[in-house]
């Protein structure tokens, strides 16, 4: 197992930077994620860690040794893809073995720690089948296997489970959390979906544009996004943000007032017409009765666009009257409305976000 080291990594096509200056560094034994938008270059970045994308300009290391020149079967490295990439003619059995053959491994020890790997990814029925023979979730076990069997310094895994569907998916992120608390290889995993970012990094790379825009743990992303993009960016449904007018001690947002409050007017001293997008999470937004409209200095008024029953809770998507802006929120499982209706609710402001509305950079929150 290694650390993995990028200083300055840039990848160019043409007039195109793919990515800019990424620099990190991974320890040995944790679990990294990449995340961001489809393009945003996180693909590039592991294959460039992996040898399959030249370097423009930076410095790449694994352990201690600079790779920017080894070929990437010299970089002792196990990449799993998305489309899983097993060979067809082959049996199971022999494509967890594939690398150590190529290795050149004893016959005695290949077939050692293919029972082993079997074992733990639990297919040891399905040694002697083919890929065509496998189901989805099956494939991308065998897939895993193969690199697991390896035991190589670093693991990458480009979206490995976006062709699953949403159980097994779910089902196969909790083995993967699992098998690396088991093996302990030092692993990049590159995914579009945050739920799987936030579930399984140990620290995430959070990537827009080909640019870094956060590096911290799941838990200081969600609590302290860097800014707007990292903040609507992880959350399930994504944070609510909307553009303000600060006026006389209130944020003012379609000809409604948001009183600010004395803490929230001493951290950002805010001048008059001074624009800003607050920011607030759905799980922090409450339907309030009219009779507690008197007793509140954070409501708004909304019109119900959308109701999405979830089981234990409903999901509202709400439009500012005769406007475009909209935000969703929580109710009860027991709450009754209907599309149209119009709801009071009430902001937690001391789980507010404020954010620059020109470099969208956090200022509060």
């Amino acid at each position: 197992m290694a650390k993995v080291n990028l200083q300055g990594i840039t990848r160019k096509f043409g007039n195109v930077t793919a990515i800019d200056n990424i620099t990190f560094e991974v320890p040995d034994h944790e679990f990294w994620v990449l995340v961001g938008p489809s393009g945003c270059g996180k693909s590039t970045i592991l294959r460039a860690i992996a040898g399959l994308e030249s370097i423009t300009s930076g410095e790449l290391y694994i352990g201690d040794r600079l790779v920017n020149d080894l070929p990437a079967r010299q970089r002792d490295i196990a990449m799993v893809f998305q489309n899983y990439a097993l060979y067809p003619h082959m049996s199971v059995a022999e494509n967890l073995a594939f690398g150590l053959r190529m290795r050149q491994e004893k016959p005695a020890n290949i077939t050692r720690k293919v029972q082993e790997v079997a074992h733990s990814l639990n297919i040891e029925h399905l040694l002697k089948r083919k890929p065509k023979q496998l189901s989805g979730g099956q494939q991308q076990r065998v897939a895993l296997g193969r690199a697991i069997a390896r035991q190589p310094q670093v693991f990458l895994l480009d979206e490995p489970l976006s062709n699953l569907d949403a159980q097994l998916r779910e089902d196969t992120r909790a083995e993967l959390k699992q098998l690396h608390d088991r093996f302990r290889i030092t692993t990049i995993y590159v995914t579009h979906d945050q739920v799987e970012a936030m579930t399984l990094a140990d620290r995430i790379v959070v990537l827009e544009d080909g640019v870094i825009q956060q590096i911290a743990s799941p838990q200081e992303i969600y609590a302290h996004p860097a800014n707007r993009m990292v903040a609507s960016f992880l959350g399930s449904p994504p944070m609510n943000i909307f553009p303000v007018t600060y006026n006389d001690k209130n944020f003012v947002i379609n000809q409604q007032l948001i009183a600010v409050t004395d803490s929230i007017q001493r951290q950002l001293q805010p001048n008059r017409g001074e624009s800003f997008d607050l920011g607030i999470r759905p799980e922090n937004i409450t339907i309030i009765s009219p009779t507690e409209i008197a007793e509140n200095i954070a409501t708004l008024t909304l019109e119900i666009d959308l109701i999405e029953p979830l089981g234990k809770e409903i999901l509202i998507r709400g439009n500012f009257p005769n406007s475009h802006i909209s935000i969703n929120l929580f109710a009860p499982a027991n709450w009754q409305g209907n599309k149209g209706d119009r709801l009071t609710i009430k902001l937690d402001l001391t789980q507010l976000f404020i954010f620059d509305s020109n470099s969208n950079k956090t200022l509060m929150g």
